[in-house]
C-alpha cells in the first residue's frame, strides 16, 4: 500500500474536512455573500459561501466578476485540443465508467503505426495539442507503452499530455523524456469513504496513490498538471472546495507550474456493470454557480470544459471561466484516422467511455469561437483582446433549463 507523501496535499485535505464546507455552505446568508463579494481576494471560507444556496440571488453579479477575472488574466484565447484514446484494456472495476473491467466490451490497445496514422489526421486538423489517454492495465499499456506512443505524437504535436493511471516520479519522468509535457489527473472525489465506494477493485482504489499523483508528475518535470472532481459522484460543495484547495495548494508550492481545473459532469457509459450506480443530479445552474465561484476564488486557473456537456452550453459559458474547450473530441479508441477507425468499428470494438454531448469538429468550433468574438489557440496561449463583452445569456439560460 502506497504510504503517501510525507508533505503532500493529504493533510491539507484532512485540515478541509475539518472545516465542515456543507455546513457553512447550508448556514451562508446573503450577508456573508455581499461580504465575499466586497473583497478584492477572496478567502478560504469565501468559496463555500459563493457556493451556497444563499448565493443563487447573486449569480448574476458573481458572473460578472467571473468575467472580469477571465479577461483579465486570459483575454480572449481559447486553447483547443482533442484526446486520444489508446487502448480501453482495463484492470479496475469504477462502478461508473464504461472501461471497467467488469463491462462486457471488446479491449483494444492502438500499436504505433495506429498512433501515428491517427496523429496525422488530427495533426491536419491544425491542433497542436493533444491529450493521450489509457485504461489502467500496467502489463499491456503501462509506462513503457504510453513512452513509446508520446514519441510518436512528439513529432507532430507542440505540446502532449496525458489522461492515464497514476504513476511514479520516475515513470513520470520517463513520460516527460519521451516528450509530454502536461498531465490530468481526475480524483473522481475528494470523499475518501465515498472513493472506496466507487472503486472497488484494481490499482485505482488506492486513494492516496491517485491523489499525490499531480504533485508527483511536477516533481517528475511536467510543466502543467489539470485537476478535477467528477461531478456528480458525490456532494459537489464538498468535492468543489476540495479540488479548488487541491489547486490552490499546488500554485503556491509549485509556483512556476500552469495549474488548471477541470469541471466534467457524469455522462451516460457502456451497460452492464456489477453494481447500479445512480449519480447526483448536477444542473446547469449547479454547473455555472460552481465556474464562476471558482473563476473568482482562483482568477489565475485554467478552467476546462469538455464535450460532455452541449454546445450551447459550452458557448455561453464562455465568458464565464473558460480558457480551454476541447473538438474533434471521440471517446472510443482511435477514431480519428478513417482507416483506424474502420478497422476499429469491424472488429466490434467501437466502444466509447462515455457519451459525448457535443460533436463539433474542430473547424466547426474554431469558426464558432471566431464568431463569438473569440481567439482559438492551437498550440501555446496567444492571449490577446480586452474590454468587457455581455455574457450572452450563459447564466440566465442555464438557469431556466435547470
Amino acid at each position: 500500500m502506497y504510504t503517501p507523501l510525507e508533505d503532500g496535499f493529504a493533510a491539507e485535505l484532512k485540515r478541509i474536512e475539518s472545516l465542515n464546507v456543507k455546513a457553512i455552505a447550508e448556514n451562508a446568508t446573503e450577508d456573508d455573500v455581499r461580504a465575499a463579494l466586497g473583497r478584492t481576494f477572496l478567502r478560504e471560507e469565501d468559496f463555500p459561501v459563493l457556493l451556497s444556496p444563499a448565493a443563487r440571488p447573486f449569480l448574476e453579479v458573481i458572473a460578472r466578476r467571473a468575467q472580469d477575472e477571465t479577461m483579465r488574466n486570459f483575454g480572449r484565447g481559447i486553447q483547443l485540443f482533442t484526446p486520444l484514446y489508446l487502448a480501453n484494456f482495463c484492470t479496475n472495476r469504477c462502478v461508473y465508467c464504461g472501461f471497467s473491467t467488469k463491462r462486457d466490451i471488446k479491449r483494444r490497445m492502438l500499436n504505433l503505426d495506429e498512433v501515428e496514422a491517427e496523429a496525422k489526421a488530427i495533426a491536419a486538423t491544425g491542433l497542436r495539442k493533444i491529450l493521450a489517454l489509457t485504461g489502467d492495465d500496467p502489463k499491456r499499456t503501462g509506462a513503457a507503452y504510453l513512452a513509446g506512443c508520446i514519441r510518436v505524437l512528439a513529432g507532430y504535436f507542440s505540446s502532449v499530455g496525458i489522461e492515464v493511471p497514476s504513476m511514479t516520479v520516475e515513470e513520470y519522468a520517463m513520460q516527460v523524456a519521451a516528450g509530454a509535457d502536461s498531465m490530468t489527473m481526475f480524483q473522481e472525489t475528494y470523499n475518501h469513504a465515498r472513493y472506496l465506494d466507487l472503486h472497488p477493485g484494481g490499482p485505482k482504489r488506492d486513494f492516496y496513490f491517485r491523489l499525490d499523483a499531480p504533485e508527483r508528475a511536477l516533481m517528475g518535470g511536467f510543466r502543467a498538471v489539470n485537476l478535477g472532481p467528477l461531478l456528480g459522484l458525490t456532494d459537489w460543495r464538498e468535492d468543489m472546495a476540495a479540488v479548488a484547495a487541491h489547486a490552490r495548494w499546488l500554485m503556491r508550492k509549485y509556483p512556476e507550474a500552469e495549474i488548471s481545473i477541470s469541471l466534467p459532469r457524469m455522462r451516460p457509459h457502456t451497460e452492464g456493470g456489477e453494481v447500479a450506480f445512480v449519480p447526483e443530479d448536477i444542473t446547469d445552474a449547479i454547473l455555472v454557480q460552481a465556474m464562476v465561484a471558482l473563476r473568482c476564488y482562483l482568477p489565475q486557473a485554467g478552467i476546462t470544459l469538455s464535450t460532455r456537456e452541449p454546445a450551447w452550453l459550452r458557448d455561453r459559458l464562455l465568458p464565464l471561466g473558460v480558457t480551454r474547450v476541447s473538438a474533434g473530441v471521440c471517446t472510443a479508441v482511435g477514431g480519428h484516422d478513417p482507416d483506424v477507425s474502420k478497422a476499429t468499428e469491424e472488429s466490434g470494438e467501437d466502444k466509447p467511455q462515455f457519451d459525448i454531448s457535443d460533436g463539433r469538429s474542430v473547424d466547426e468550433m474554431s469558426s464558432d469561437l471566431l464568431r463569438l468574438g473569440y481567439q482559438p489557440v492551437f498550440s501555446d496561449w496567444l492571449l490577446g483582446g480586452s474590454g468587457a463583452s455581455e455574457l450572452t445569456g450563459g447564466v440566465a439560460e442555464a438557469l431556466r433549463t435547470a
